[in-house]
């Protein structure tokens, strides 16, 4: 089969700790060309929501990168990015820039202290840039205050029953009585807010924030079910002052609820990440003429395909009728559910048992590996 006639998309999402999404993509683009040296390549690496779509965008789009001088999760001051189009007003902000687990060693990680104030005073720098756009992605935080950090730098103020204002953090969830908006910032009420994520949780239960992703934050089994409370508290006080329900919304367990928090605090708008990613980056025009897509992600599981960005890839790729490959640094519980998703085949880019720390380090090497192995077999089965 001629290298002529064959174009390849490679869109691969970043594999957490060992490359990104640019550094992937090329991995197998070099796995793809020890077959096929001339062959067809469009790079067109994505995201989720997750950490990781700020560099996406940017390379994608051309976005000015900014800095702002912020809180970090517990209250240090951090410098912080995020990414401004004065042409269109457009800012994009990475809610883990500011108050991601990826800032926190883990003998620091407590959901109950960790607050998203610095992701409000990002956003109060896009304001004072001029943006009327902000998109907000909430993947990877180290925080559980239901977006209370982030209203509260944007002048929101909790209040408890006797009147005194909280922190906005974990810990003072159960506690809110009362929501105080005379101070916020009058610009959002023509600001356009949307809030990518990369998971579809909703708000309580046993698939909601607290239950499902507190304990990677660093809750125990009493932290749990105290920042469970919290939550339900905050979801009471928004119906009962706000009227908005936000209990079992699609995608308000994202980032230890501050998806739900700022749907009812704001009207933010929630989107899935990845296919907000997709739009943004003309995807669907990158296919045109494609043979394969290949993609891929640090690990493929069963949560893959509630909101992750190789299940949307495919959803694509299968809509326009073409073939789609996703190699992952693991193959975990519940893989197989992305055949349903549009994904034809999965592979595991470790070659044999191997630690996590040799997978890591040598991911570059054993992605290429495996893209060539996977791709000689896509060739196969077109020759047969």
């Amino acid at each position: 089969m001629s290298s002529s006639r064959l174009k390849i998309v490679v869109a691969p999402n970043a594999l957490k700790g060992s490359l990104d999404a640019q550094g992937a993509a090329e991995a197998i683009g070099r796995g793809v060309r020890r077959v096929m040296p001339e062959i067809e390549l469009c790079l067109a690496p994505v995201a989720d929501g997750g950490d990781g779509m700020r560099r996406v965008l940017q390379g994608a789009l051309g976005l000015e990168t900014l800095s702002s001088r912020v809180q970090g999760p517990l209250g240090e001051p951090i410098d912080a990015p995020f990414l401004f189009d004065p042409g269109s007003g457009l800012a994009l902000i990475e809610l883990a820039d500011a108050a991601g687990l990826a800032l926190l060693p883990p003998d620091r990680r407590d959901p109950l202290k960790t607050s998203t104030f610095g992701a409000g005073q990002l956003i109060r720098a896009a304001l004072d840039r001029g943006a009327s756009r902000i998109l907000l992605g909430i993947g990877g935080s180290a925080t559980h205050d239901g977006g209370t950090g982030i209203a509260s730098a944007l002048g929101v103020r909790f209040l408890d029953d006797a009147g005194r204002e909280l922190a906005g953090e974990g810990a003072s969830l159960e506690r809110i009585s009362a929501i105080d908006f005379t101070g916020v910032d009058p610009r959002l009420s023509r600001t356009s807010l949307e809030v990518a994520s990369d998971v579809d949780n909703p708000l309580l239960g046993e698939q909601g924030a607290a239950r499902v992703y507190a304990p990677q934050k660093g809750a125990g089994a009493r932290q749990v079910e105290q920042l469970e409370r919290g939550l339900t508290n905050l979801a009471e006080v928004i119906s009962r002052e706000l009227g908005v329900n936000i209990h079992h919304l699609p995608g308000a367990g994202a980032a230890g609820g501050a998806g739900g928090g700022l749907h009812g605090l704001f009207g933010a708008m929630l989107r899935p990440g990845a296919e907000l990613v997709l739009d943004l980056t003309g995807f669907r025009d990158k296919l045109a003429g494609a043979d394969l897509v290949i993609t891929a992600e640090g690990r493929l599981d069963g949560q893959t395909a509630r909101g992750k960005a190789p299940a949307a890839v495919a959803r694509q790729a299968k809509a326009a009728g073409i073939p789609c490959i996703a190699i992952g640094g693991s193959l975990g519980e519940g893989h197989e559910k992305l055949i349903a998703a549009g994904i034809d085949a999965l592979f595991s880019l470790c070659p044999g048992p191997i630690t996590l720390e040799q997978a890591m380090a040598d991911a570059p090497r054993l992605l290429e590996d495996a893209t060539e192995q996977a791709f000689r077999l896509f060739l196969l089965g077109s020759r047969t």
